[in-house]
């Protein structure tokens, strides 16, 4: 089955659990750790670059990101494009093109604070380049109205739906809503919307088999996993530092791991 394909079919029951990679050698450990399909965190990939969070990435450093993941395994992949790294829809469509030739399926594309209108026409435009290239990319429009409290407590169902039908008119084929996780607001969402619903792990979010029940269809870890790695690594280097100390119990061995690395597609 095309990978395009089978990322669409993942979203019609249960929940898609993603564990949010960011180079070919993490999207290997979510792989072996049972992931059905592999997703980028914008932040995560930022960071291993030594860039900040928030469009400073270049996107030849996220292309070259791509196509080391897409060596590194098989499975299907959506990558986290922030707002597109442009105002421009124009450019927006033509980034998603060259996205799509390095083996893309899917992409989480955002509003932020600006208006929902502009990432429609964003949207439109990833949509008719993906068309003329034949393959069904999954759009996952991220809907800020939670993340930035774009909307009063009472109003924030209502404001994410409303987006979410502009959305869906330009052709998005699922809603993130990063920041709920109040069990009726959730329920509320997936009911109000017929794309499938993607929520962001949060340590007070109800656990996945109550999540799918809800309607949710996607669970993001978002940049939890680099965020957990990378204040491991700190520690580790500090102790080195003060002690010389190289032992750790949660360590992936040279062996196993070096072996994993080396196991073609």
């Amino acid at each position: 089955m095309r990978n395009d394909i089978q990322f669409q079919a993942l979203h019609r029951d249960g929940i898609l659990m993603l564990a949010n990679c960011w180079d070919g050698g993490s999207a290997r450990i979510a792989a072996l750790a049972g992931a059905k399909a592999l997703a980028t965190s914008s932040a995560a990939v930022a960071w291993g670059h030594g860039y900040g969070d928030g469009s400073q990435l270049p996107t030849a450093l996220l292309l070259e990101t791509v196509r080391d993941i897409v060596r590194a395994s098989d499975l299907p992949l959506t990558v986290d494009i922030e707002d597109g790294y442009s105002a421009d829809p124009e450019v927006v469509g033509q980034f998603v093109g060259q996205l799509l030739q390095a083996g893309v399926v899917g992409i989480n594309i955002e509003d932020g604070g600006s208006p929902p209108e502009l990432l429609a026409r964003k949207i439109a435009a990833a949509r008719a380049t993906a068309d003329a290239a034949g393959i069904e990319l999954f759009i996952n429009a991220r809907c800020d109205v939670y993340l930035r409290g774009l909307a009063e407590p009472g109003a924030r169902v209502a404001e994410t739906l409303r987006r979410a039908a502009i959305y869906q008119a330009a052709g998005a084929s699922g809603l993130f809503a990063p920041g709920v996780t109040d069990e009726g607001e959730i329920a509320a969402l997936a009911q109000g919307s017929s794309m499938p619903l993607n929520v962001l792990a949060r340590t007070n979010l109800a656990p996945p088999a109550r999540l799918a029940a809800l309607g949710v269809r996607r669970l993001s870890a978002g940049s939890a996993p680099a965020e957990a790695m990378l204040g491991r690594l700190r520690v580790y280097m500090e102790r080195f530092q003060q002690s010389g100390a190289i032992d750790d119990e949660q360590s992936f061995s040279y062996g196993p791991l070096n072996q994993l690395m080396s196991t073609a597609r």
